[in-house]
């Protein structure tokens, strides 16, 4: 940013953003408010709430298996507003069930299952937008200024959102929720830049969308396992996100039961640390601009998984609180650094007719291991210790940084001639 100037990014850009930060802020509200109403108003156990996040992400992740494909090959604004829509209203039927006394588990159930199906759907057509809206030397500073956006709504929504469950209700937050969807998908119609044809319907000839085949299905992960760029940045990732969110649950109980932290407190040592995202997120630019972005990626990729260990050593009173705060606080400065850089590359890498494929084929494999890692996490803090757990996790973090060897020479895109250099993007046809 030349003369220390804010770099501006233009008019649509900005509604893109907006329409980001609003839906960002409206689920962190939200944070954990079905679980708030199966345990308030349903008087569910823990088996059911642990039920209800995990089929969450693992069926909803299941059920956007096609949906990369059809997304690909669609004009991706469109898509963005009507996973809007979709979310909005089937979030809006959880209010409107529990004025009537109509609500039940099931219904929560499949609700849950509907909005991370939109979510993964959403989240792709909006990352192969976002390649389309800005110049590729802007890439970095739109993923960056979308990064701060993510810790500034999760530093914010959730202590908000519990005050207002606590003088409203427990369904308030989820009708906040939904209403901030449908601005999102205003923010998105307000955008006027033209939407080229999506690249993978221009490489098939134009004309009307084909039809998604069975053998579309794989596509995503094909080319993730093949390339030997992106290969292992996927790997990890998805095992480096996995372990984080493992580890969540018994810390949990183990700093609210065994140790005797309030909930404030609990709050607290979660929110405060998100400064770090904002720190993190402001550094991403200048340092891929030093170092290299491969530099980068494996420098601030080791870092960020030597924190976690610490936490298998919280103990109660101030210096315990302050140890996870100081733990969490540098784990997140790194993922602040981390993610807009890597999500860059990885914009960077793929080609535009397997953007959306790509990114869904991500996103999927990334929410079952999620989940699969937090099942197998609570079952072992319940055959042994919820510190066993979280150390666990921790040590097989520190081996994470093993799997994130970039190659120097990635070799060529598909489609291309020469190699493709991970610093610069794959040439972008003029519209």
């Amino acid at each position: 940013m030349a003369g220390g100037r804010r770099r501006s990014l233009g008019r649509d850009f900005g509604w893109l953003w907006a329409a980001y930060g609003v839906s960002a802020f409206g689920t962190r509200f939200a944070f954990d408010a079905f679980a708030l109403i199966a345990i308030l108003a349903l008087h569910a156990g823990p088996a059911q709430v642990s039920l209800l996040s995990a089929a969450g992400l693992a069926v909803g992740a299941a059920v956007a298996v096609p949906l990369g494909p059809w997304v690909e090959f669609r004009r991706k604004r469109p898509v963005m507003v009507a996973m809007d829509l979709a979310r909005c209203a089937a979030l809006l039927t959880v209010p409107a069930a529990y004025v009537l006394d109509a609500l039940t588990f099931a219904q929560l159930l499949a609700v849950s299952v509907l909005v991370a199906a939109a979510d993964i759907a959403f989240g792709a057509a909006a990352e192969a937008h976002l390649k389309a809206l800005v110049r590729p030397e802007d890439l970095l500073t739109a993923n960056s200024r979308m990064e701060s956006t993510t810790w500034t709504a999760t530093a914010l929504g959730p202590p908000l959102g519990g005050a207002a469950v606590g003088m409203f209700g427990p369904v308030v937050t989820v009708a906040a929720d939904a209403v901030s969807y449908l601005l999102s998908a205003a923010g998105i119609r307000a955008i006027r830049a033209a939407e080229p044809r999506p690249a993978a319907q221009r490489g098939a000839g134009g004309g009307a969308p084909p039809r998604l085949r069975a053998r579309d299905l794989p596509d995503g992960w094909r080319f993730l396992l093949t390339d030997p760029a992106l290969r292992p940045l996927f790997l990890n990732t998805v095992l480096v996100s996995a372990l984080i969110m493992a580890a969540s649950p018994p810390l949990a109980v183990l700093m609210l039961g065994e140790l005797g932290f309030a909930p404030w407190q609990y709050g607290l040592a979660f929110a405060l640390p998100c400064v770090g995202g904002l720190i993190g997120s402001r550094l991403s630019r200048p340092l891929v601009h030093r170092f290299g972005e491969r530099a980068v990626l494996r420098t601030v990729g080791t870092l960020r998984a030597c924190w976690s260990l610490a936490l298998a050593f919280v103990h109660p009173g101030p210096t315990g609180l302050a140890l996870v705060m100081v733990t969490e606080l540098g784990l997140i400065t790194c993922m602040g650094v981390f993610n807009p850089v890597y999500a860059t590359y990885r914009l960077n890498r793929t080609p535009p007719d397997r953007t959306a494929r790509t990114l869904s084929a991500w996103t999927i494999t990334t929410r079952t291991t999620v989940a699969a890692l937090t099942a197998l996490g609570g079952l072992l803090a319940t055959l042994t210790a919820p510190r066993t757990t979280i150390a666990t996790a921790g040590l097989l973090l520190l081996a994470t940084p093993f799997l994130l060897r970039l190659p120097d020479r990635p070799g060529a895109l598909p489609g291309r001639k020469g190699p493709c250099p991970l610093g610069a993007p794959p040439p972008v046809r003029k519209r």
